[in-house]
């Protein structure tokens, strides 16, 4: 971090990868080690090492803006203050809680030396363990109605298979909102071939990761929960059969 930042406090917002720690970036390793207060949600949080001079700060999943201002406080007070995310900060997670609680918040908040440290998504992750499925355009989605309207969901979902995207689906199923998911693979029996390829990827880098490819007509809602990235292919995307898993990937090149 800079100078100026150590002087008058700082904020990280840290991705930890989806789980191995292998995937945490040197970057967000040196922030951690030079933080004085690490903040997030409680099992991100407990990912952290205790050690001494390290406050540890855990919230609940539902708190990410009250979560972002006590941490824009702590970095105000001249602490240096790492709000830690799973994933990549700004996909889905704790970057964007942060600049709204900056935008609506305390003039001096805007002042603070922030950063975003990125680091490596589920997505991606999951992409990386079956070949490469999200090698030409592709879209991230999230199916959680949390935030925004079932409706926008389903339009933007429809839109992304009109459009012939790969698409990324993340919280997908939920115990609170099973449906979603079902929902969503109904759209897709709708406007796409039985035969599209899609990849369940469960705790991806840990040691409960399960990785399953199916055609479509195989897919069932109970295969999705919150720990699982759903990768549907665009028409294009292809599987490799072999020994083993197979290799799925999508073309760099899409016949005109």
């Amino acid at each position: 971090m800079s100078a100026k930042g150590t002087k008058a406090g700082w904020l990280a917002v840290a991705g930890l990868g989806p789980g191995d720690a292998q995937l945490v970036t040197s970057q967000a390793e040196a922030a951690i080690a030079e933080a004085t207060d690490v903040v997030g949600y409680g099992p991100y949080v407990r990912r952290i090492a205790p050690r001494a001079g390290l406050r540890r700060h855990e919230s609940d999943n539902r708190e990410e803006i009250e979560r972002a201002r006590h941490a824009l406080t702590l970095a105000a007070e001249g602490r240096r203050v790492v709000v830690v995310s799973s994933g990549d900060p700004g996909v889905f997670a704790m970057a964007s809680a942060v600049f709204e609680a900056v935008e609506h918040g305390d003039p001096r908040w805007r002042e603070l030396d922030i950063r975003v440290l990125p680091g490596i998504t589920a997505m991606l992750a999951a992409a990386a363990r079956a070949g490469a499925p999200l090698g030409h355009d592709f879209c991230a989605i999230n199916l959680s109605d949390n935030l925004k309207p079932w409706t926008l969901i389903e339009r933007r979902l429809r839109l992304a298979v009109e459009a012939d995207f790969a698409i990324a689906l993340y919280n997908p199923r939920s115990v609170a909102r099973p449906e979603g998911f079902a929902r969503a693979l109904d759209l897709l029996h709708a406007a796409c071939a039985p035969g599209r390829i899609l990849i369940f990827a469960r705790a991806v880098s840990t040691p409960d990761e399960d990785i399953r490819v199916v055609c479509l007509a195989q897919a069932r809602p109970e295969m999705a929960d919150m720990r699982t990235v759903v990768l549907v292919g665009s028409s294009a995307t292809r599987i490799i059969a072999r020994q083993g898993a197979p290799f799925i990937y999508t073309p760099r090149a899409v016949p005109a």
